[in-house]
């Protein structure tokens, strides 16, 4: 699915004459806001077309990516509730891409040594192969998208992303009513 992205975003002076209309739209807010959508859009872009050259896609590579053995003290997840959770999905979405990669032959899933009730999830030699493939490709990609921003840049950027990320998840399990919430905030601020 294509998503919709405007070209050009409104000058902060149209925001500012906006703002005459809508009380409620601070014009800082709304360009920083349009700048993330636009910056998270054309990331993606990069990112789809970077999984389909090497025929994969974000979902799968993601739950490969989780299923990695990596050194040192690095926790894996090996359930399928634990991937759920960790990729913040139904349980039903991962089985789906499970199936797909087992039948790939890149995961294998086993009745757990410890409890035979639950199944297990590993990265097969294939899939652990693929990924040792992918994965400089991916880590120069993800180098070059950022390099425009010094290191100080990039973790300064974590940083707000990371408190922006924080309020939309404590509106977003909120009452469902959202406008609400915005409301009595703006209004807390005033």
């Amino acid at each position: 699915m294509q998503r919709l992205v405007l070209k050009e975003l409104p000058r902060y002076e149209c925001l500012v004459e906006a703002s005459k209309q809508f009380p409620d739209l601070k014009p800082a807010a709304c360009e920083a806001f349009m700048q993330l959508i636009r910056a998270g859009e054309e990331v993606m872009r990069v990112m789809n077309a970077h999984f389909a050259a090497h025929n994969i896609t974000h979902g799968r590579f993601l739950m490969m990516m989780l299923l990695l053995e990596k050194t040192g003290d690095c926790p894996r997840p090996t359930t399928p509730a634990e991937l759920a959770d960790l990729a913040s999905v139904s349980r039903a979405t991962i089985t789906g891409l499970l199936d797909t990669l087992e039948r790939d032959g890149f995961v294998r899933r086993q009745p757990d040594p410890a409890d035979r009730r639950q199944m297990s999830v590993h990265l097969t030699p294939k899939g652990q192969e693929f990924m040792h493939g992918i994965l400089p490709d991916h880590f120069r990609l993800i180098t070059r998208l950022m390099s425009n921003l010094s290191d100080r840049e990039q973790q300064t950027l974590s940083g707000l992303l990371t408190k922006v990320s924080m309020q939309a998840a404590g509106l977003g399990s909120g009452s469902g009513n959202l406008s609400a919430e915005t409301d009595s905030s703006s209004s807390a601020q005033a």
